[in-house]
């Protein structure tokens, strides 16, 4: 038995079983052929085929996000690992482990004018930590090993090419599990963490930053920002963390925030950042000691001028200082300061949910997909408009939430929604798209019904690229390309075996929503969109 031979690409959804994988998202091609037929042949791994090599790849990207686990992509070469570009670039902005798995041209064949020939690993190189062409079907555990550790340990995309004829090749290599990581519970010594509470002690007007990373430590950072003095803002991925009831928080940061938080966040003199490598520019404070926590802190590349970093789970790190903060004095100026901004900002938000007119005000859809969606429900947004006000009106409970952060591409929404009702079957998974944003996914409502993936995809129409004819506008300059030629959106999701729903009127808003979140088939709602200018523009 210790030489029995399999197939390189048997061994590969072993090993890929082994780590825990589930599905692999791609489109088949002449390349990677014989890693198909190896999925045809087992029931450990599903493989779910997408319309475009983009959507593969952004799917993986929103499992990763979702689950923390590695999210896996397939593809041919040439065009087929050039398409798959846009979502690994989403992915390896946002720090989702992603490994993607092509075809190439054949061993003999590389390096040569073969038809769609490309250097791949020049090809991924902005977009991968590591990528390497398979040379050897012994090296295959080998290079997958590598590959799966980088993207886990450093929450990364990596690539491998496998040349066509090796995956049908015999190997003796086996599969094998990776490395069992046993994290303790975050350490800091003594010195470390007084050095830590020393700038801390010298706040005045102290500021927490949370993001999705902070999730499982939300009611320890609400008693850091009680003890503390601090205020609470958070990036989108970490809204659904507090209750929009907690006293010290001041909603989102950035555009789309909560426009009167801007003022506050730049005077603050401490700044704490949790699980969070969101820090946009001219939203935040210019001479603020800055303290950040991150699990993977020595891994982080975004430009954030941080004085401490602290590499550990934020869970376990809050409580530490918490116990160090007691005797705190906290600056009561400074959180009635704090208050005064919060209470603004409630009553606008009251004020613009309740916006009414035909077509509908963005504000008011987004009260409504509020009032609607179920508090653990998972909602996937889109990139453009609907990201803004989303981020500015929604008051979410603990609902998770999927979007581009750094990329910012469109067309994450659709993809992300289906990935994520796969991963969790039973959960609610709403997708926030645009009308541009749909289109270049549209292919992919039949992806849905294919595989049974029951979402519902509320659609902001208001027939232009809302954002950038904001930005044009804001600029002076004259339009050209914003508006949009779109289809009849309920007709295609209808022949696509979607149920379809109009919205025109208010009136028929919420009722609408109701019935296509509790419909049977995957259920896509056109909302007709005023086209409002975004009040953040800049």
């Amino acid at each position: 038995m210790g030489n029995s031979k399999n197939t390189v690409a048997k061994v590969i959804i072993e090993q890929l079983h082994l780590m825990d994988v589930k599905r692999i998202y791609g489109v088949v091609g002449d390349t990677v052929i014989g890693l198909i037929d190896a999925l045809a042949d087992q029931k450990d791994i599903q493989f779910i085929a997408v319309k475009h090599e983009s959507v593969a790849a952004l799917m993986a990207s929103a499992e990763a996000k979702l689950t923390g686990k590695l999210g896996v992509c397939t593809a041919t070469m040439g065009p087929g690992v050039t398409n798959l570009l846009n979502g690994l670039g989403d992915a390896y902005s946002d720090r989702a482990p992603v490994l993607a798995i092509t075809g190439q041209a054949p061993s003999v064949k590389i390096g040569t004018d073969y038809q769609q020939y490309v250097n791949q690993q020049e090809l991924v190189k902005p977009f991968a930590s590591y990528s390497a062409n398979l040379t050897s079907p012994d090296a295959i555990i080998d290079v997958m090993q590598k590959a799966a550790q980088k993207s886990l340990g450093q929450r990364t995309v990596t690539h491998l090419s496998i040349p066509k004829d090796f995956f049908e090749e015999k190997t003796t290599v086996k599969p094998r599990r990776l490395p069992t990581l046993v994290k303790s519970a975050s350490f800091i010594e003594e010195e470390s963490k007084n050095r830590i509470l020393d700038v801390m002690k010298t706040a005045r007007k102290p500021m927490i930053l949370a993001g999705a990373g902070a999730r499982g430590a939300s009611e320890a950072i609400e008693k850091l920002a009680e003890t503390w003095g601090a205020g609470i803002l958070t990036s989108l991925g970490g809204k659904g963390a507090f209750e929009v009831s907690s006293p010290n928080l001041l909603q989102g940061i950035g555009e789309g925030g909560n426009p009167y938080a801007k003022g506050i966040f730049m005077e603050a003199d401490v700044v704490l950042l949790a699980g969070v490598t969101w820090w946009p520019e001219g939203y935040v404070p210019n001479d603020a000691r800055i303290i950040q926590i991150d699990s993977n802190f020595d891994k982080i590349e975004k430009n954030i001028p941080v004085e401490i970093g602290i590499a550990g789970k934020t869970e376990e790190v809050i409580p530490k200082l918490i116990e160090g903060l007691k005797d705190f004095d906290r600056n009561d100026v400074w959180m009635n300061q704090r208050q005064v901004a919060k209470d603004k900002w409630s009553a606008q938000l009251e004020e613009e949910g309740n916006s009414e007119g035909t077509p509908l005000h963005p504000a008011r859809i987004v009260r409504a997909i509020e009032r609607s969606i179920n508090p653990n429900a998972i909602l996937a947004i889109d990139t453009g408009d609907v990201t803004v006000w989303m981020n500015r009106i929604m008051r979410q409970k603990k609902q998770r939430v999927l979007f581009s952060g750094y990329w910012r591409t469109m067309g994450f929404g659709l993809p992300a929604a289906m990935a994520a009702k796969l991963i969790e079957p039973n959960q609610q998974v709403v997708a926030v798209v645009g009308d541009g944003g749909l289109q270049m996914t549209l292919a992919d409502l039949l992806t849905a019904q294919r595989y049974g993936i029951k979402i519902t995809v509320i659609v902001l129409n208001n027939e232009s690229l809302q954002m950038e004819r904001d930005k044009i506008k804001a600029e002076g300059g004259d339009e050209v390309g914003v508006g949009l030629t779109n289809p009849d959106f309920v007709k295609i999701a209808e022949a696509c075996g979607w149920k379809g729903l109009y919205v025109e009127s208010e009136s028929a808003l919420e009722a609408s929503l109701e019935e296509a979140l509790h419909s049977d088939l995957p259920a896509l709602v056109d909302i007709r969109t005023a086209q409002i200018f975004f009040p953040e523009t800049e």
